[in-house]
C-alpha cells in the first residue's frame, strides 16, 4: 500500500533492508530526532521518517544515516514536501 507524502514538510524515504543492515534502531531515530509514532511509518521493504518537524531536521537526519552506512539515493532519498497542496503524492518501493 502506498504511503501519503505531506505536501507542507519534508520526509526521508529509506530502503528497509538499508536500515537494517546498518543496525539501525526506530528508537534511536526517535529519540535523536524527538520523533513521534506518527513520523516513522513501514509499508512493505520502505521506511518514511517524517514529515518531519521542519526543514532544519533534514541536514542533521541526513548526515546521521550517512554517519551508520547508509547511502544517499542508493539507500533513502528525500521529499522536500514543497508542492502545492491539490496535488496528492504517495510513495511505494518498486
Amino acid at each position: 500500500m502506498p504511503l501519503q507524502v505531506s505536501a507542507e514538510l519534508p520526509t526521508i524515504f529509506v530502503r528497509k533492508e538499508s536500515f537494517e543492515r546498518t543496525g539501525l534502531t526506530r528508537s534511536d531515530i526517535d529519540l535523536r530526532f524527538n520523533l513521534t509514532d506518527a513520523e516513522f511509518r513501514i509499508e512493505g521493504s520502505l521506511i518514511a521518517i517524517g514529515p518531519l518537524p521542519s526543514d532544519e531536521t533534514v541536514g542533521p537526519l541526513v548526515e546521521y544515516l550517512e554517519t551508520k552506512g547508509i547511502s544517499y539515493y542508493d539507500d533513502f532519498f528525500e521529499l522536500s514536501g514543497n508542492w502545492p497542496e491539490w496535488l496528492s503524492l504517495y510513495v511505494m518501493r518498486a
